[in-house]
């Protein structure tokens, strides 16, 4: 890794504090480009209760060293937090080992079992929003009355779309490859179902939802229709949906999350969401695990792969420099639209050498996790330093 001296990181600082885009989108500084800090609305940090998986402090280390400056951390921990005490666990540790800013969700019901709401109106001043991420609400009476106090405390659902009767144990996408390889597949209807029923919802209640996630073509229908109809909802998707489907797979843990990567037709119909506005940001869904949880193939893997350290290099080098996207509208992707959504301030900036390659290593990596599809793929775009609240993180 390259380091600056302290005479150029205070150029650097210089030179930021002299732009007058704000927000910026690029600055150029000698042959490097100083980009505003991403932000990710969907990592897991893992503490606390799993902290053999990542850390507050190595997740964050993470992010930074990703570009990140800015995240949300989901809420399924030990204790999940669903009380102003059980949250607290988790500020704690934030405060004193987070790299960067961290925005965390609490969830929607008690102890994400879908069963009661959370202490909803004690936690809304401390978090991002509300997810009962990698559970799907199954109850329709539970998730409007979570829609109707997360709107009257001015916060997003955050949903994960998944009906539960719909997956009949499946684990990798129902789709010619688990055809071939007799593997048991999670249909693309679990995902559109239960968005199809929020959609609903959100008319009834005008709440705010924030779907995570997106991997289908039926998704990105019903999101765009709902756009047009005026409902207030947000999309995310990730880079592994994107740039991987089925046709990718390999009999290894390191190609196995939840959603499960989709047919070509379903990634091509995300490409089109990011491309006209449908789909408003990419995030990671960072889900670190042991070693040991990941190396037991498609079938018995832990669900779950790493991306903070990978996203923008891989999106820069098959997105950016294929010329499908301009450097502006993946920046916008991954620090505008997220930080204007979430009311987050990134309050921080990378510098980048966008012209150097080098091939993805996770044992360079600071997350503990090392689970990527993406591992020994050559990419362009090395970040060379990322500040945050006008320090050097990295």
């Amino acid at each position: 890794m390259q380091f600056f001296s302290e005479q150029t990181i205070q150029d650097i600082l210089h030179t930021v504090s002299l732009s007058n885009d704000t927000p910026f989108f690029s600055i150029p500084f000698q042959k490097y480009v100083i980009l505003p800090g991403f932000a990710d609305v969907h990592v897991h940090l893992r503490e606390p209760g799993f902290s053999y998986k990542e850390t507050i402090k190595t997740g964050t280390l993470a992010a930074a060293n990703g570009g990140y400056t800015a995240v949300c951390s989901m809420p399924n921990l030990s204790p999940v937090p669903d009380t102003l005490p059980h949250l607290q666990e988790q500020l704690e540790i934030i405060k004193r080992d987070a790299a960067i800013g961290v925005y965390p969700f609490a969830s929607i019901t008690c102890g994400q079992k879908g069963e009661a709401l959370s202490d909803m109106d004690a936690l809304a001043p401390f978090v991002a929003g509300f997810s009962d991420d990698g559970r799907g609400v199954q109850s329709d009476e539970i998730m409007e009355a979570a829609m109707r106090k997360a709107k009257s405390l001015g916060k997003l659902i955050v949903a994960h779309c998944e009906v539960n009767d719909l997956l009949c144990g499946g684990y990798i996408h129902k789709g010619a490859y688990a055809e071939r390889h007799g593997h048991r597949g999670i249909s693309s209807e679990s995902e559109w179902k239960q968005i199809e029923r929020d959609i609903a919802l959100l008319r009834k209640t005008g709440a705010d939802e924030h779907i995570c996630h997106v991997s289908t073509k039926e998704t990105v229908e019903l999101i765009r229709q709902a756009k047009k109809e005026g409902l207030s909802i947000t999309a995310e998707t990730g880079p592994h949906y994107l740039l991987l489907d089925e046709d990718c797979l390999k009999e290894d843990g390191r190609f196995k999350m939840n959603p499960p990567l989709r047919s070509k037709e379903d990634r091509e119909a995300l490409l089109r969401g990011i491309k006209d506005g449908t789909i408003d940001m990419i995030a990671t869904d960072h889900a670190p695990h042991s070693a040991d949880e990941k190396a037991r193939g498609l079938e018995k893997s832990a669900m779950g792969i790493v991306g903070l350290e990978t996203a923008f290099p891989l999106l820069y080098t098959h997105l950016v420099k294929t010329g499908f996207l301009s450097l502006e509208e993946l920046v916008s992707l991954m620090s505008h639209n997220p930080c204007r959504r979430f009311s987050l301030k990134p309050n921080g900036f990378s510098v980048w050498d966008l012209s150097e390659s080098y091939t993805v290593n996770p044992d360079e990596f600071y997350s503990m996790g090392r689970a990527t599809p993406f591992a020994n793929q050559r990419v362009f775009g090395k970040r060379l330093l990322t500040v945050y609240q006008g320090k050097p993180v990295l």
